[in-house]
């Protein structure tokens, strides 16, 4: 009965001690798993963190690229602006000079035409000078056979 009674005890100890060696077992496992389980929620962070940074990076340069378009843009706009703004001053001058040289030309125009009106006066009070000399010539002439 003793040594039964031995045996039953032993028994129960052994059984103790597995039921334990499985809880530490469980017990460690879950400890490994919860590990596991905070080691990639951290990673997921960190993913999510650098994630975010490099979008934020993302869209400042796209910022940037969006300004300095914007800025080329206008620069651009301000170059026209200003070809065109020449090209109309350099029209109205070219206008003008030529409106000044068309004056220019009418004023000489007109002098020519006034000298040669009096070139031609002059030419016909010539013509009327010198025919009225041959006119007197003439008659002298005539008066002169007539006295011989």
């Amino acid at each position: 009965m003793k040594m039964k009674d031995k045996e039953k005890k032993r028994k129960i100890k052994k059984r103790k001690r597995k039921k334990i060696k499985k809880q530490n077992k469980t017990r460690k496992s879950k400890r490994k798993e919860r590990e596991e389980e905070k080691i990639k929620k951290r990673k997921k962070k960190e993913r999510e963190k650098e994630n975010e940074k490099k979008k934020k990076k993302r869209n400042r340069k796209r910022k940037e690229e969006k300004k300095e378009k914007k800025k080329r843009k206008r620069k651009k706009k301000d170059k026209e602006k200003e070809r065109k703004r020449k090209r109309k001053r350099k029209r109205k001058i070219k206008i003008k000079k030529n409106k000044k040289n068309e004056i220019e030309k009418e004023k000489k125009e007109k002098k020519k035409r006034k000298r040669k009106k009096k070139d031609k006066e002059k030419k016909e009070k010539e013509k009327k000078k010198t025919k009225k000399k041959k006119k007197r010539k003439r008659k002298e002439k005539k008066k002169t056979k007539k006295k011989t």
